[in-house]
């Protein structure tokens, strides 16, 4: 006996129930046609993942549970689906798989296990569904788990301890740097220890700051990974498994390569970038461009997303702007076939010492400095309102850690793509895309980095050399270390008392920060939220005196 069954990966969209289920009906007559028993689909791909609060309105639930029923009558005479969605019952709104056969909703199962860690809150709107059974169906058991249902073993073993013979995977998981490794080492422990194997289907789409990066794959009773689907891109697989005696073996399928490093980082990145900027809407993108590496790295990865018809890069240009800034940024426009202006900011630095006149003090060379930035985002933002053009914004989580980076100035935008990666990231990412083809300018890489608002400004100025940063914040941050914890891996106190002071107090600063892509475990604002308020610097403290 034999079965075919069809993997879907897609991108689709949160909130749009109509559009998904159009496209999850054409894809399911794609499948059908090439004489798959049963097309599978991921989690919640009607109402679009994460829906977050959308799931409270109950007109939201009523769409949803009709599009449920609209696609099992598709099912009449042809192959059977597997989809996700939400369902309510007896007051409780739940994470649901539906398999649809014969015109009809066969089977509906509710998510188990449901998470509430990092960027996961469904305990606030869903409730768990009991222990699931094994499904019969067309003469196979199937066991059928809904993404966190997998990560933990017991669903895994229940159903196995129940008769299931096929376990099967819907999921909606985002990106993190490593994780499609991690979820095909989870798969294959739960498929070693049932001893069945296990399909994985996951979407692939961006969705504000998340991205999800398919990757689908199946593994056999041994764990070993006999089909793997593409990543960033959506993809349908075609897997036959084979009865042999009371056993089911997935025969071969194709194995795509599986990104890693830089070029998953630079992957997850593009089509965060793209989605937001199509799915709401925008011509394309609008960014200050200074000629330095986050400008330029930010530019380029807007062109590799959109294309570089939809990028418009704008120097700003001041009395301290370097003639080396103009020119790499006029070539790095070139390189990647952006619209390139230049508009100077001089005549509004002027402006505004004038207005602030009777307020001068021994300031102002701080003050012009900070104008720099604002001034810019006042010009940057009316030109994104002209062309309807996202602003793309351009700090890295470097910057963002140590608060070195201007409120309603060079943060202000919609979009940051460089959020959740540091500096010497940032650096290597750069010379991984240019070693695909040489888009921008050498001496952007090699350049020491400056903000230019100041004559003869370099970051490290103010901060210490990036390497030595990044390895101090990815401690802070990352690993969640205290300063005591850090001196005793030989960094010295002082250092990391300054960074670690830089971090805490520029909360702040990143609760107005533009959302961009989550790309680590520790992405700040969804997985690491830290009051605004607080005595705490990474260190102990003496207790603070009343008054």
């Amino acid at each position: 006996m034999t079965l075919t069954l069809a993997l879907v990966q897609h991108n689709f969209t949160v909130g749009f129930v109509a559009g998904n289920s159009m496209i999850i009906g054409a894809l399911y007559e794609v499948a059908s046609a090439a004489k798959a028993d049963l097309v599978i689909f991921s989690e919640m791909c009607i109402p679009g993942y994460p829906p977050e609060d959308l799931v409270l309105s109950s007109k939201f639930q009523e769409l949803n549970i009709e599009a449920v029923e609209d696609l099992a009558r598709l099912t009449a005479n042809g192959s059977a689906m597997l989809v996700g969605g939400l369902w309510h019952e007896n007051g409780a709104l739940h994470n649901a798989v539906f398999l649809l056969d014969g015109g009809k909703i066969l089977h509906r199962q509710y998510k188990h296990h449901l998470p509430n860690y990092g960027v996961f809150d469904e305990k606030r709107v869903f409730e768990p569904g009991p222990m699931p059974q094994p499904v019969e169906w067309r003469g196979v058991k199937l066991g059928l788990m809904i993404c966190e249902d997998m990560w933990l073993p017991d669903v895994a073993a229940h159903l196995q301890a129940e008769g299931a013979q096929i376990l099967l995977c819907i999921n909606a998981s985002p990106y993190e740097v490593d994780k499609a490794a991690l979820r095909e080492s989870i798969a294959a422990e739960r498929a070693r220890a049932t001893g069945l194997p296990l399909l994985y289907v996951n979407q692939v789409s961006g969705q504000d700051e998340l991205v999800f990066d398919g990757g689908s794959f199946a593994v056999d009773a041994a764990g070993q990974v006999g089909l793997r689907m593409q990543a960033f891109k959506n993809d349908l697989a075609l897997l036959s498994l084979t009865k042999q005696a009371e056993a089911w073996k997935p025969e071969p399928g194709i194995i795509h390569s599986r990104p890693e490093g830089l070029e998953s980082l630079y992957g997850a990145m593009t089509l965060g970038l793209r989605d937001f900027v199509n799915k709401n809407g925008y011509s394309g993108v609008v960014i200050g461009i200074s000629g330095g590496i986050d400008s330029v790295l930010s530019a380029v990865i807007a062109a590799d997303a959109l294309g570089g018809e939809r990028v418009h890069m704008v120097m700003l240009p001041s009395a301290v702007t370097s003639p080396e800034s103009i020119a790499d940024a006029m070539e790095c426009a070139k390189r990647i076939g952006a619209r390139y202006d230049s508009i100077s900011i001089e005549p509004g630095i002027r402006a505004f010492d004038e207005m602030f006149g009777p307020y001068a003090d021994e300031h102002v060379a701080v003050r012009r400095a900070n104008n720099h930035t604002r001034i810019r985002a006042s010009l940057l933002l009316a030109i994104s309102t002209q062309e309807k053009a996202l602003l793309l914004t351009t700090g890295n989580k470097s910057e963002l850690a140590t608060g070195f980076t201007q409120l309603y100035g060079d943060m202000s935008g919609h979009y940051c793509v460089l959020k959740d990666i540091y500096k010497t990231t940032e650096y290597a990412l750069a010379k991984w895309r240019n070693a695909q083809s040489e888009v921008i300018p050498h001496h952007v890489i090699t350049r020491p980095p400056s903000a230019e608002t100041l004559p003869n400004q370099k970051d490290q100025d103010f901060l210490p050399p990036y390497e030595l940063l990044d390895e101090i914040l990815f401690r802070l941050i990352e690993q969640r270390l205290s300063v005591e914890e850090i001196i005793v891996q030989g960094f010295d106190y002082d250092v990391v008392k300054k960074v670690a002071g830089l971090l805490f107090s520029a909360e702040y600063m990143r609760r107005q920060s533009a959302p961009g892509v989550k790309l680590t475990t520790t992405f700040f604002g969804r997985d690491r939220r830290y009051p605004i308020t607080s005595q705490w610097r990474g260190e102990k403290l003496p207790l603070l005196k009343n008054g």
